[in-house]
Protein backbone atom coordinates (compact mmCIF):
# COMPACT_ATOMS: atom_id res chain seq x y z
CA UNK A 1 0.00 0.00 0.00
CA UNK A 2 1.33 3.27 -0.82
CA UNK A 3 1.38 5.97 1.80
CA UNK A 4 -0.88 9.07 0.62
CA UNK A 5 -1.52 12.08 2.31
CA UNK A 6 -4.31 14.56 0.62
CA UNK A 7 -4.07 18.14 0.11
CA UNK A 8 -6.91 20.03 -1.29
CA UNK A 9 -7.72 23.72 -2.01
CA UNK A 10 -10.28 26.20 -0.68
CA UNK A 11 -13.01 25.25 -3.69
CA UNK A 12 -15.71 23.43 -3.05
CA UNK A 13 -15.48 20.74 -5.59
CA UNK A 14 -11.90 19.79 -4.20
CA UNK A 15 -13.18 19.83 -0.68
CA UNK A 16 -15.75 17.21 -1.35
CA UNK A 17 -13.48 15.32 -3.41
CA UNK A 18 -10.64 15.32 -0.37
CA UNK A 19 -13.82 13.62 1.70
CA UNK A 20 -14.38 11.08 -0.61
CA UNK A 21 -10.57 10.51 -0.73
CA UNK A 22 -9.43 10.23 2.22
CA UNK A 23 -12.51 8.27 3.06
CA UNK A 24 -11.56 5.69 0.48
CA UNK A 25 -7.74 5.49 0.69
CA UNK A 26 -6.19 5.76 4.19
CA UNK A 27 -4.23 9.22 4.76
CA UNK A 28 -1.13 9.40 6.85
CA UNK A 29 0.57 13.10 7.59
CA UNK A 30 3.03 14.73 5.05
CA UNK A 31 5.71 13.86 6.90
CA UNK A 32 4.93 10.33 6.83
CA UNK A 33 3.55 10.16 3.19
CA UNK A 34 5.22 8.49 0.29
CA UNK A 35 3.50 10.56 -1.77
CA UNK A 36 1.28 14.04 -1.95
CA UNK A 37 -2.04 14.20 -3.96
CA UNK A 38 -2.65 17.69 -4.48
CA UNK A 39 -6.39 18.63 -5.28
CA UNK A 40 -7.44 21.54 -7.10
CA UNK A 41 -5.88 23.60 -10.05
CA UNK A 42 -2.70 25.13 -11.05
CA UNK A 43 -2.13 27.32 -8.77
CA UNK A 44 -2.93 25.13 -5.83
CA UNK A 45 -0.53 22.93 -7.02
CA UNK A 46 2.31 25.32 -7.26
CA UNK A 47 1.32 26.44 -3.61
CA UNK A 48 1.40 22.62 -2.68
CA UNK A 49 4.97 22.33 -4.10
CA UNK A 50 6.00 25.44 -2.45
CA UNK A 51 4.72 24.21 0.61
CA UNK A 52 6.04 20.68 0.79
CA UNK A 53 9.87 21.41 -0.67
CA UNK A 54 11.44 20.48 2.44
CA UNK A 55 10.35 16.88 2.48
CA UNK A 56 11.32 15.56 -0.73
CA UNK A 57 8.59 14.01 -1.10
CA UNK A 58 6.62 13.55 -5.04
CA UNK A 59 3.37 15.52 -5.30
CA UNK A 60 0.26 14.19 -7.96
CA UNK A 61 -1.91 16.68 -8.89
CA UNK A 62 -5.43 15.81 -9.51
CA UNK A 63 -7.41 18.49 -11.55
CA UNK A 64 -10.56 19.89 -9.74
CA UNK A 65 -9.93 23.55 -10.86
CA UNK A 66 -9.93 25.85 -14.17
CA UNK A 67 -6.70 25.14 -14.93
CA UNK A 68 -4.82 21.93 -15.31
CA UNK A 69 -1.38 21.90 -16.97
CA UNK A 70 0.23 20.56 -13.95
CA UNK A 71 -2.43 18.48 -12.85
CA UNK A 72 -3.68 14.92 -13.63
CA UNK A 73 -7.33 13.87 -15.15
CA UNK A 74 -9.60 13.49 -11.60
CA UNK A 75 -10.51 10.20 -11.47
CA UNK A 76 -11.45 8.28 -8.06
CA UNK A 77 -10.71 4.82 -9.06
CA UNK A 78 -7.55 3.28 -9.00
CA UNK A 79 -5.59 5.62 -7.61
CA UNK A 80 -2.93 3.19 -6.40
CA UNK A 81 -2.35 2.02 -8.99
CA UNK A 82 -2.03 5.49 -11.16
CA UNK A 83 0.78 6.40 -8.65
CA UNK A 84 2.63 3.07 -8.70
CA UNK A 85 3.02 3.78 -12.55
CA UNK A 86 3.01 7.69 -12.53
CA UNK A 87 6.29 9.09 -13.78
CA UNK A 88 8.43 11.71 -12.34
CA UNK A 89 9.69 15.07 -13.78
CA UNK A 90 11.76 16.85 -11.84
CA UNK A 91 12.19 20.59 -12.24
CA UNK A 92 14.34 23.73 -10.29
CA UNK A 93 12.73 26.79 -9.38
CA UNK A 94 13.85 30.40 -10.03
CA UNK A 95 15.36 32.44 -7.02
CA UNK A 96 14.55 35.78 -7.20
CA UNK A 97 15.98 38.59 -4.66
CA UNK A 98 14.53 42.45 -4.85
CA UNK A 99 15.50 45.30 -2.93
CA UNK A 100 12.69 47.67 -1.95
CA UNK A 101 12.41 51.11 -1.33
CA UNK A 102 12.63 50.88 2.35
CA UNK A 103 15.77 48.68 2.31
CA UNK A 104 14.43 45.63 2.78
CA UNK A 105 15.30 42.82 1.09
CA UNK A 106 12.45 40.10 -0.40
CA UNK A 107 13.56 36.70 -1.36
CA UNK A 108 11.24 33.61 -3.08
CA UNK A 109 11.03 31.00 -5.07
CA UNK A 110 9.38 30.73 -8.03
CA UNK A 111 8.10 27.19 -10.41
CA UNK A 112 6.64 29.38 -13.20
CA UNK A 113 8.51 32.66 -13.63
CA UNK A 114 9.10 35.86 -11.67
CA UNK A 115 7.82 39.24 -13.11
CA UNK A 116 7.78 42.96 -12.90
CA UNK A 117 5.21 45.08 -13.49
CA UNK A 118 4.78 48.62 -13.54
CA UNK A 119 2.51 49.65 -10.29
CA UNK A 120 1.39 52.81 -11.29
CA UNK A 121 -0.02 55.06 -14.27
CA UNK A 122 3.39 55.01 -16.26
CA UNK A 123 5.37 52.54 -18.36
CA UNK A 124 8.20 50.68 -16.66
CA UNK A 125 11.86 52.00 -16.66
CA UNK A 126 14.56 49.33 -16.36
CA UNK A 127 17.72 48.60 -17.18
CA UNK A 128 18.76 45.00 -17.96
CA UNK A 129 21.71 43.22 -17.17
CA UNK A 130 22.94 39.59 -17.78
CA UNK A 131 25.69 37.83 -15.65
CA UNK A 132 27.05 41.23 -14.58
CA UNK A 133 27.12 43.16 -18.08
CA UNK A 134 24.61 45.41 -18.90
CA UNK A 135 22.93 44.38 -22.31
CA UNK A 136 19.80 47.22 -22.32
CA UNK A 137 20.60 50.51 -21.13
CA UNK A 138 16.81 51.63 -21.22
CA UNK A 139 13.72 49.06 -21.45
CA UNK A 140 10.19 51.03 -21.03
CA UNK A 141 7.55 48.60 -20.87
CA UNK A 142 4.50 47.17 -18.70
CA UNK A 143 6.50 44.14 -17.64
CA UNK A 144 9.23 41.63 -17.96
CA UNK A 145 9.51 38.19 -17.03
CA UNK A 146 11.83 35.49 -16.65
CA UNK A 147 10.45 32.20 -17.10
CA UNK A 148 11.49 28.76 -16.57
CA UNK A 149 10.34 25.55 -18.99
CA UNK A 150 7.86 24.56 -16.63
CA UNK A 151 6.08 27.53 -16.74
CA UNK A 152 6.26 28.62 -20.25
CA UNK A 153 2.99 28.10 -21.06
CA UNK A 154 1.52 29.82 -18.25
CA UNK A 155 2.16 33.80 -17.84
CA UNK A 156 5.13 33.72 -20.24
CA UNK A 157 3.08 32.51 -23.25
CA UNK A 158 0.13 34.98 -22.30
CA UNK A 159 2.42 37.87 -23.08
CA UNK A 160 3.89 35.90 -26.10
CA UNK A 161 6.89 34.46 -25.00
CA UNK A 162 8.40 31.32 -26.65
CA UNK A 163 7.29 27.80 -24.67
CA UNK A 164 10.60 26.13 -24.00
CA UNK A 165 10.97 22.05 -23.64
CA UNK A 166 11.51 20.69 -20.43
CA UNK A 167 14.90 19.57 -20.05
CA UNK A 168 16.32 22.76 -22.47
CA UNK A 169 18.35 24.32 -20.21
CA UNK A 170 16.85 27.46 -21.55
CA UNK A 171 14.97 30.52 -19.64
CA UNK A 172 12.59 32.56 -21.08
CA UNK A 173 13.41 36.98 -20.53
CA UNK A 174 9.76 38.29 -22.22
CA UNK A 175 8.80 42.11 -22.35
CA UNK A 176 5.27 42.89 -21.92
CA UNK A 177 3.96 45.51 -24.14
CA UNK A 178 7.39 46.82 -24.99
CA UNK A 179 7.45 50.42 -25.54
CA UNK A 180 11.06 51.31 -26.15
CA UNK A 181 12.96 49.52 -27.49
CA UNK A 182 9.66 48.96 -29.85
CA UNK A 183 7.75 45.55 -30.00
CA UNK A 184 11.11 44.07 -28.17
CA UNK A 185 9.82 40.68 -27.48
CA UNK A 186 12.68 39.50 -25.11
CA UNK A 187 15.50 36.68 -25.25
CA UNK A 188 16.43 33.23 -24.86
CA UNK A 189 18.77 33.06 -21.53
CA UNK A 190 21.34 29.85 -20.55
CA UNK A 191 19.87 28.55 -17.78
CA UNK A 192 22.78 29.61 -15.44
CA UNK A 193 22.41 33.19 -16.61
CA UNK A 194 21.88 35.94 -13.72
CA UNK A 195 19.13 38.30 -14.72
CA UNK A 196 19.58 41.88 -12.93
CA UNK A 197 16.64 44.62 -13.20
CA UNK A 198 17.54 47.61 -12.08
CA UNK A 199 14.41 50.11 -11.74
CA UNK A 200 15.16 53.50 -13.29
CA UNK A 201 13.15 56.36 -11.99
CA UNK A 202 11.15 54.10 -9.36
CA UNK A 203 9.51 57.24 -7.73
CA UNK A 204 7.71 58.19 -10.66
CA UNK A 205 7.58 55.06 -12.37
CA UNK A 206 7.11 52.61 -9.16
CA UNK A 207 7.67 48.98 -10.45
CA UNK A 208 6.56 45.61 -7.94
CA UNK A 209 7.77 41.94 -8.25
CA UNK A 210 6.12 38.79 -8.25
CA UNK A 211 7.89 35.34 -7.47
CA UNK A 212 4.69 32.68 -8.14
CA UNK A 213 2.16 35.26 -6.56
CA UNK A 214 4.55 36.52 -3.85
CA UNK A 215 4.78 39.80 -3.93
CA UNK A 216 7.45 42.71 -3.24
CA UNK A 217 6.21 46.06 -3.76
CA UNK A 218 8.10 49.59 -5.08
CA UNK A 219 10.83 47.44 -6.25
CA UNK A 220 15.00 49.42 -6.54
CA UNK A 221 16.32 46.49 -8.38
CA UNK A 222 15.47 42.66 -8.63
CA UNK A 223 18.03 39.50 -9.44
CA UNK A 224 16.83 36.20 -10.51
CA UNK A 225 18.20 33.02 -10.87
CA UNK A 226 17.79 29.28 -11.27
CA UNK A 227 17.81 27.33 -7.73
CA UNK A 228 19.65 24.02 -8.62
CA UNK A 229 19.67 22.91 -4.97
CA UNK A 230 16.38 23.08 -4.77
CA UNK A 231 14.50 20.25 -6.85
CA UNK A 232 10.57 20.04 -6.88
CA UNK A 233 9.05 16.01 -8.03
CA UNK A 234 5.91 16.01 -9.79
CA UNK A 235 4.32 13.15 -10.80
CA UNK A 236 2.42 12.50 -13.79
CA UNK A 237 0.21 9.85 -15.70
CA UNK A 238 2.44 7.74 -18.20
CA UNK A 239 2.02 9.44 -21.61
CA UNK A 240 1.48 12.55 -20.29
CA UNK A 241 3.82 14.54 -18.54
CA UNK A 242 5.25 17.44 -19.17
CA UNK A 243 7.10 17.35 -22.23
CA UNK A 244 4.17 15.72 -24.01
CA UNK A 245 2.39 18.25 -22.61
CA UNK A 246 4.48 21.52 -23.76
CA UNK A 247 4.77 19.53 -27.12
CA UNK A 248 1.22 19.22 -27.52
CA UNK A 249 0.40 22.76 -26.68
CA UNK A 250 2.39 24.34 -29.98
CA UNK A 251 0.14 22.48 -31.86
CA UNK A 252 -3.11 23.29 -30.53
Amino acid sequence: MVKIAFAASEAQIAQRAYERLTARYKAVPMEEAEVIVALGGDGFMLQTLHGTMHLDTPVYGMNCGTIGFLMNEFREDDLIERLRAAEEEVINPLSMRAECEEGEIRKALAINEVSLLRAGPQAAKLRVSIDGRTRMDELVCDGVLVSTPAGSTAYNYSARGPILPIGSDVLALTAMAAFRPRRWRGALLPSTAKVRFDVLEPEKRPVMADADSRHAGNVLWVEIASEPKVKHRILFDPGHGLEERLLREQFV
